[in-house]
């Protein structure tokens, strides 16, 4: 937790429902504890939404379809998602999931590894990207990311903060977890500091980069 527990606490008592079959979802997530972007990062990115307005949408990191879904409520019609996902089982649920949302025609589930399929789109570009999915690679999907960006488009990458790890010395990180905390370390100097992008690091939830592609 970076934020005080009571003020997350009340920023959720003020959260309206998202609708029964979201809010179901949500309830099965944290009972089965799949990890889906949590309600306050759903509200910053329905505001990030309603500015950008994006009509191509990229997720990397799908896991049951909650943020998916929840975007795909947030943009207009005409709108599409390409969400990736590497992880079998999750993808079955993910699958079900945007059949029972109605969304089969809006949101495109990739089954694969992230960053090989992004090496693959030669032809299509994005107004919105929003990473999601392992922490560990989000220095190595950077590049393929801001170079599937159209001009004054959205980079979006959660989690980036590591439950307040990511400002301690690696000695006083678990040696399992050293890893990811220098590479993401690694990624949040580069996200700052291309000249290609203009970042901010925004300290809600675990943590969010937002960049925008100059």
């Amino acid at each position: 937790m970076i934020v005080n527990e009571r003020i997350v606490s009340y920023i959720h008592s003020l959260e309206q429902s998202r609708g029964p079959f979201l809010d179901e979802l949500r309830a099965y997530a944290e009972a089965n504890r799949v990890p889906i972007i949590r309600r306050e990062v759903e509200s910053f990115l329905e505001v990030l939404l309603s500015i950008q307005r994006p009509k191509a949408i990229l997720e990397l990191g799908t896991a049951i379809g909650y943020s998916a879904i929840f975007m795909g409520r947030c943009v207009c019609e005409n709108s599409r998602i390409v969400t990736i996902e590497n992880y079998e089982k999750r993808i079955l649920s993910a699958k079900e999931n945007i059949k029972k949302a109605g969304m089969e025609q809006k949101i495109c589930l990739v089954e694969g590894d992230a960053l090989e399929e992004m090496k693959k789109m030669q032809s299509e570009s994005f107004d919105f990207i929003f990473m999601d999915a392992a922490k560990a690679q989000y220095i190595y999907f950077l590049q393929e990311a801001v170079r599937l960006l159209k001009t004054g488009s959205v980079l979006v990458a959660d989690n980036v903060l590591q439950e307040g790890d990511l400002i301690e010395s690696r000695y006083a990180v678990t040696r399992r977890d050293r890893t990811i905390h220098a590479r993401m370390r690694d990624y949040m100097y580069e996200v700052k500091n291309r000249q290609d992008l203009v970042t901010t690091v925004v300290p809600i939830g675990d943590g969010m980069t937002v960049s925008v592609k100059r």
